[in-house]
């Protein structure tokens, strides 16, 4: 005879919370990996980096869309099931992508993970290499992109299932800062990992992290009305809503699977969300996939030296907390509803951000300033992410969320496209176009980079000699840490434009 609790949503919110953390775990190993350890094997650029993260945003971005669709039409144990197990294969797929390149070259396949660096090094043909080896790369970031996008989908229907309205951005910001504590972990894991045992098995170790969280939530997740642990006083407390509002979301009536996915865009409340998210995701994920690249290209710092600053950096975010709750602060005290307290919190986490103005002049002073405010920056955005998730909650049905939360992803993932390809191609230009070597414009001095890349350690061994070198690199981080800084205060604007107070939508 099992024992109900009464407060066994806790429990699932804390699975939300190793799901998420485990989720940008996996997606953080690419981005610490690649500069000191990936691109000298493979010759890549800040552009083939670049397009790497681009297009897993784009996979990203579309997976979304069907992923939540999905996890709708499975409901949410098996979605979720489905999701990380897919994703976990991705990431440890990435580890084969050595070897892989070796044998598509040279046709010799039976290598190991050292053999197949050596047969690699002597390889003439370095366009061959990259091309393949960045293929293969994307291969296995479409696979993690699959499946990863079923993670957000599934958490906040879950949330939906076992919290009131008045508690999901709570909940929902403690299981969202899964993915502050797995970008934590990620800077004082992974690159030792790497330097210990190789960058294969950082990816290898830290995907099978996945599968051994499959069969926790297989055994511990059920739906709250049939779950035996949930007492009938917190079934009460958790269906609060549905009794307040005499059971207007009735299940006989209402079956998602039936609704067209493009009926879902008639309604200004997706749109709203969808915009929101298209202009903030990208903030994100462009401090994610490039703060490593960041301090190793304006600080000179390797993976080991920049992990303690990025575990400062990340916990810092860990104070997004407070972004789920600010409005249950605005509900109970200031007895907003909701909606109106969300939005209210949003307006002021939406002006943190504006610091970022500040990280490229202060860091001349010192690394600690862009460090600094990047993390306030990301504790802004989580705390924003928290609240924006919520919304879909407070407006649409219980099985239409993880379909709306899709469509906002598939948003979010443009945005994270552009800013990524983007953010690739400036550094590379301005890398060579408005760098200076003794006050000389680099591309004058050195012509012959006109059309070919520049090697590994160049400046390095420039500085050496007594160079004095201005890096244009600099100036390319400050133009898109402005444009990031004005994203959230301009997705605010819109979404209120398009949804200025509380309209739910009954029927899907």
């Amino acid at each position: 005879m099992s024992i109900k609790s009464k407060n066994y949503r806790w429990t699932i919110c804390g699975l939300l919370f190793f799901a998420t953390a485990i989720n940008y775990l996996d997606r953080q190993v690419l981005s610490l990996t690649w500069k000191d350890f990936i691109a000298p094997e493979f010759h890549w650029t800040n552009n083939d980096y670049g397009n790497i993260t681009a297009l897993f945003s784009i996979f990203y971005a579309v997976s979304l869309l069907f992923a939540g669709r999905l996890v709708d039409i499975l409901d949410t144990k098996k979605g979720f099931l489905w999701a990380i197990g897919v994703w976990s294969v991705g990431a440890c797929l990435h580890a084969f992508c050595g070897i892989a390149t070796s044998g598509i070259i040279t046709g010799h396949w039976l290598e190991g993970f050292e053999s197949a660096k050596e047969i690699i090094k002597t390889l003439n043909n370095t366009g061959m290499v990259i091309n393949v080896s960045v293929s293969l790369f994307i291969f296995a970031r479409f696979v993690l992109a699959i499946g990863e996008a079923g993670n957000f989908p599934a958490a906040i229907k879950a949330t939906a299932e076992y919290f009131p309205k008045k508690d999901r951005a709570f909940s929902t910001s403690i299981f969202n800062a899964g993915s502050t504590v797995g970008a934590l972990a990620a800077p004082i894991s992974i690159p030792f990992i790497a330097k210990a045992f190789g960058w294969e098995m950082a990816f290898i170790i830290i995907g099978a992290l996945g599968f051994i969280w499959m069969g926790f939530w297989h055994l511990m997740y059920d739906k709250p009305e049939k779950h035996r642990k949930v007492s009938s006083e917190e079934l009460q407390y958790i269906q609060q809503d549905e009794i307040a509002e005499d059971n207007t979301e009735d299940a006989a009536t209402h079956d998602s699977s039936k609704t067209s996915l493009w009926d879902y865009f008639k309604y200004k409340q997706t749109w709203a969300f969808a915009f929101g998210k298209f202009m903030t995701d990208g903030v994100w994920w462009f401090f994610l996939f490039w703060t490593p690249a960041y301090l190793s290209s304006v600080y000179d710092m390797d993976s080991t030296e920049a992990a303690f600053p990025l575990f400062v950096l990340y916990m810092i975010t860990l104070l997004s907390i407070i972004g789920g709750w600010l409005p249950t602060y605005f509900v109970e005290k200031k007895g907003m509803h909701p909606y109106t307290g969300r939005m209210r919190a949003m307006l002021i986490f939406a002006f943190f951000p504006l610091l970022a103005l500040l990280a490229q002049p202060l860091g001349h002073i010192s690394y600690w300033f862009p460090v600094l405010i990047i993390g306030i920056a990301g504790a802004a955005h989580q705390a924003w992410s928290a609240n924006i998730f919520t919304t879909v909650g407070d407006m649409f049905p219980k099985k239409a969320i993880a379909t709306v939360v899709g469509i906002g992803g598939l948003a979010g993932g443009i945005g994270s496209t552009i800013i990524n390809k983007g953010s690739g191609l400036l550094f590379d230009y301005a890398h060579k176009s408005w760098t200076t070597v003794d006050g000389q414009p680099f591309l004058e001095k050195f012509p012959q980079f006109q059309t070919l890349p520049i090697p590994e350690n160049f400046f390095k061994d420039l500085k050496q000699t007594g160079a004095v070198i201005s890096d244009g690199i600099d100036q390319g981080y400050m133009i898109v840490f402005s444009i990031c800084a004005f994203c959230y205060l301009i997705g605010w604007c819109v979404m209120k434009l398009l949804v200025p107070k509380y309209v739910p939508i009954k029927k899907l």
